[in-house]
């Protein structure tokens, strides 16, 4: 009797369950249709559009991508984004990760009041602060008033690569700091006191365990920077040189000078396709991490059992 009650009390309740979950899942689905909607209209559309101009303009074929692959400027200026865009992510990560840090060990108030200087950029218009790294770049600026104190002498930045990653560092710094301070947050300190009581050295420690633990963190600030960093515009244009023009201000002169809109629907492809490259390498190699700590976490268990 006691079973026959708990299989009838267990049918009773189950179907109820059922639909609530069904409830919960089709209102999760309903909410959702705005944003698909928007997704669908302002990048999906858009971006096969592009892909079509790509092939067909200004005649049927592939001659728009061979071009980019054939043109010493269109190949040039690829590899000049890429390799912006990597010192800009580890610029980035180099003053990200112990500010982050910083913040996880600090007191409230002090928290407070590094958070918001995190935030201040957020709160001021992008071409704001672009026009203001013009005014301190300049050659009688006040970086370069500051480089001559310390010695260094008068240093050319307003149209350098230098300069351009100074500024967008500073724009894309926000981005890193966040991902990576939510992760630090979230590691149990105990883990390296255990390291080093166990004989490991500070470093060994901060590498072997706390490093890896962050590396979440670490991956989510860097792809957000990479692939920002990738479709720059406003700040490379205003700060640096046509020597130093990214893709954006090239397809740009595709689409507002040559009118070439199958080269530029190209160049946005192959963007869209590095970045998609870009994307997923550090999901697979976040999986792979997790899956290994997942493996080591499971054979330390049962050995220990």
């Amino acid at each position: 009797m006691p079973q026959a009650s708990a299989r009838t009390a267990h049918h009773g309740t189950s179907p109820p369950t059922s639909r609530r979950r069904r409830r919960w899942k089709q209102a999760a689905l309903f909410l959702a249709v705005p944003a698909l909607v928007v997704m669908l209209v302002f990048f999906v559309v858009p971006a096969l559009r592009l892909l079509w101009l790509s092939v067909t303009s200004p005649e049927p074929g592939p001659g728009n991508y061979t071009a980019i692959v054939t043109d010493d400027v269109a190949v040039t200026v690829v590899l000049r984004t890429l390799g912006m865009a990597a010192i800009v992510t580890v610029v980035c990560l180099l003053i990200a990760y112990p500010y982050a840090y910083l913040m996880t060990i600090a007191s409230g108030r002090w928290r407070a009041v590094l958070l918001g200087i995190v935030l201040i950029p957020f709160w001021t218009s992008l071409m704001a602060r672009t026009f203001a790294w013009v005014v301190l770049l300049q050659d009688s600026g006040v970086v370069n008033r500051l480089l001559g104190a310390l010695g260094f002498g008068s240093v050319r930045l307003l149209g350098t690569t230098g300069g351009v990653t100074m500024a967008m560092a500073q724009v894309m710094l926000p981005f890193v700091v966040l991902p990576i301070y939510t992760t630090l947050r979230g590691i149990d300190r105990r883990l390296v006191d255990a390291a080093l009581s166990l004989g490991a050295r500070p470093v060994s420690a901060f590498l072997r365990v706390y490093l890896p633990l962050s590396f979440p963190g670490v991956a989510a600030g860097a792809t957000l920077v990479m692939v920002l960093s990738l479709g720059f515009y406003v700040t490379p244009s205003l700060i640096g040189s046509p020597q130093q023009s990214m893709l954006s201000q090239f397809i740009s002169v595709q689409v507002n000078q040559l009118v070439n809109f199958g080269g530029a629907g190209a160049l946005a492809v192959v963007l869209l396709a590095v970045t998609l490259v870009l994307v997923g390498g550090v999901q697979f190699a976040t999986r792979t991490r997790g899956g290994r700590r997942a493996a080591g976490a499971g054979l330390a268990g049962g050995t220990l059992a």
